[in-house]
């Protein structure tokens, strides 16, 4: 009789420890040493992480059977893939309020990693994250170490992943078309299991944009909304740079009834040498923030690279008079479709740049 109490007494709490490790919950601060950030990320206040840019993200390794992120964003109409151990992906949009968002459950035992990865632009506002919650047997992992490689893109709206869901063939701005994520910038990025920023805007030029903003404005800001949050460019110090830019002023220079290009060049239409010297003066800009790094100055894949088009051929001569050899050209043909670049068409660019970096890079 005393041993069957015993036996009793020893299942009892057996059952009471699993069962209060099955309902442990673990509450993270966004300024948990092991949650790994990637891209331009303000984290500058202990209880908040601001994401602004795309293909922003936020990596957890852990274990648990169940894991919640506190989201705010600044305005309706960003979205996140949640990216579950590298292989689940689903799409959702934090609230306008301060509120947990459910990203994983019923998971198996064992280790498991989420990412939530900013698939729009900065102009749908910030997001704003407090943190993780998991529960279910909760434990925190080390985090992934910091790839070797380091890759910065500077673009529009093909660089951005502008409409590349929406197969309509329509060119919706509605955000849930644009990911950044099957861009060819975050492809390239993955191909060589490279460290990524992106720092892009829809209808962005280097001499003139469809808005008052132009790159050269506009590349050195941590919030791009703020003209006086400045990105500490040590912090990030990429082996490639990549630049593709010049479609958005290759429509422009020719529209001078647009008020954007009445602000930056009165009634006269910029001549040859201008363009040219635009170019390399950002290109000087950027090798001054990053003396080590090769460059490639890209162009493409739409009507900028047309046959006939002399855009190419400003960037090569802005390319060789600076007589730099860690600077390249590369030029994506035109895709020969309307709108901006589809799924299997950012996939194209994004196998061209990979070649190309592969015959030309090493790093």
């Amino acid at each position: 009789m005393f041993r069957d109490f015993i036996k009793l007494l020893v299942i009892l709490v057996f059952i009471s420890i699993y069962s209060c490790g099955a309902n442990k919950t673990i509450i993270l601060k966004p300024s948990n040493p092991e949650i790994k950030y990637s891209g331009r990320i303000d984290k500058t206040e202990p209880d908040v992480t601001a994401l602004f840019w795309s293909g922003s993200s936020i990596k957890l390794n852990f274990e648990g059977s169940s894991i919640f992120a506190l989201m705010q964003n600044e305005s309706s109409g960003n979205y996140y893939n949640a990216i579950i151990d590298n292989d689940s992906i689903f799409i959702f949009s934090p609230d306008t309020t301060k509120t947990y968002q459910k990203i994983a459950s019923n998971l198996s035992k064992g280790k498991h990693t989420i990412e939530l990865f900013r698939r729009n632009e900065w102009s749908r506002g910030k997001t704003n994250f407090y943190g993780y919650k998991i529960k279910g047997k909760p434990k925190v992992l080390p985090k992934t170490p910091e790839l070797k490689r380091k890759i910065e893109f500077y673009g529009n709206s093909i660089s951005a992943g502008y409409g590349v869901e929406d197969l309509t063939g329509k060119d919706s701005p509605d955000s849930t078309y644009t990911n950044n994520y099957k861009s060819y910038t975050a492809i390239t990025a993955r191909h060589f299991n490279a460290e990524y920023n992106c720092i892009c805007k829809g209808g962005i030029g280097i001499m003139v944009s469809w808005f008052p903003l132009i790159m050269p404005e506009m590349y050195n800001r941590l919030n791009p909304q703020d003209e006086n949050s400045l990105w500490e460019f040590s912090k990030y110090d990429p082996d490639v740079v990549v630049v593709n830019l010049f479609q958005n002023d290759s429509w422009l220079v020719n529209r001078k009834n647009h008020p954007e290009f009445n602000s930056r060049f009165g009634s006269q239409k910029p001549t040859k040498a201008f363009i040219v010297n635009a170019y390399v003066d950002f290109i000087e800009t950027l090798r001054s923030k990053y003396p080590d790094a090769k460059i490639i100055s890209m162009l493409g894949n739409m009507d900028a690279t047309r046959k006939g088009s002399k855009w190419p051929s400003y960037i090569k001569e802005a390319v060789n008079s600076l007589n730099v050899s860690n600077i390249y050209t590369h030029f994506v043909p035109y895709k020969y479709s309307p709108g901006h670049p589809s799924e299997k068409e950012q996939e194209a660019i994004a196998e061209s740049l990979i070649q190309f970096i592969e015959d030309n890079i090493d790093w």
